[in-house]
């Protein structure tokens, strides 16, 4: 059986413990300090290392479980799989700790979304094309009643997605969720009613182009519009970004 090397699992003053304990041991096996195979310390030596209750230790190790990175053997303990090379991918929304962490989502989202709107005026129905219209009305009945309709953009971009007929562009954009849309995050509450609703405004407005390119069933100009929506998009959160920065360092 194969022995895990010395590792420091040391807490910081987090308050969800359960989540830190799994993030400094996802760490330790991703670094390769603990091995393939290897043995994790038992729950009891774990409760005693970090300090927390040996409840916090079983959450943490199924949290790590569910990851696909350590395995449990009834009556052995837990080990780390011996494929955690494979370790899937996911975005933690506490490590999302800046604009730029967001605008780098949006980076990612780029490169998806151009493509799936090609695909959605290529391969979508009369049906795809009702859903995304009523997702584009719900965007704008918000907007004019004061909300941010962060909810509803991620649901016309979802509908897109869903008409593309690749069933892995709305698993991924489910996986992402509300993180493609940057005004979730990024914080804009200094922003005036007026401005808010201008640019808010003008969202919808390359929203409602990307529709008219797929209701058209043009590829072309579907990528183009989505390429110039999220362009768009990257442009105003940068400034965003860049006065809430300059706000906070005053």
């Amino acid at each position: 059986m194969k022995k895990a090397r010395n590792i420091s699992l040391t807490l910081g003053p987090a308050l969800n413990r359960t989540q830190e304990l799994a993030q400094r041991l996802s760490a330790e096996i991703r670094s390769g300090r603990l091995l393939p195979g290897s043995r994790l310390p038992t729950e009891q030596e774990l409760s005693v290392a970090t300090g927390v209750s040996r409840t916090v230790v079983r959450e943490a190790v199924a949290a790590l479980r569910a990851d696909g990175l350590v395995i449990t053997r009834q009556g052995l303990g837990a080990f780390v799989a011996s494929d955690v090379q494979r370790w899937p991918f996911r975005i933690d929304p506490n490590e999302l700790k800046s604009g730029a962490d967001v605008l780098q989502i949006l980076e990612l989202r780029m490169s998806l979304e151009i493509e799936a709107s090609s695909l959605s005026a290529e391969r979508r129905t009369s049906e795809d094309l009702v859903q995304i219209k009523a997702a584009l009305d719900a965007i704008e009945t918000e907007i004019e009643s004061g909300g941010n309709a962060v909810d509803a953009d991620f649901k016309f971009h979802l509908t897109i997605f869903r008409s593309s007929r690749n069933r892995y562009f709305p698993q991924f954009l489910e996986f992402l969720g509300n993180f493609i849309i940057p005004r979730q995050v990024l914080n804009v509450e200094r922003e005036s009613e007026k401005q808010r609703s201008q640019y808010l405004h003008r969202i919808q407005a390359e929203h409602v182009a990307i529709y008219d390119a797929i209701a058209a069933q043009n590829p072309t100009a579907a990528r183009k519009a989505a390429r110039r929506h999220l362009s768009n998009s990257l442009h105003r959160y940068q400034e965003i970004a860049a006065r809430a920065a300059e706000a906070a360092s005053l």
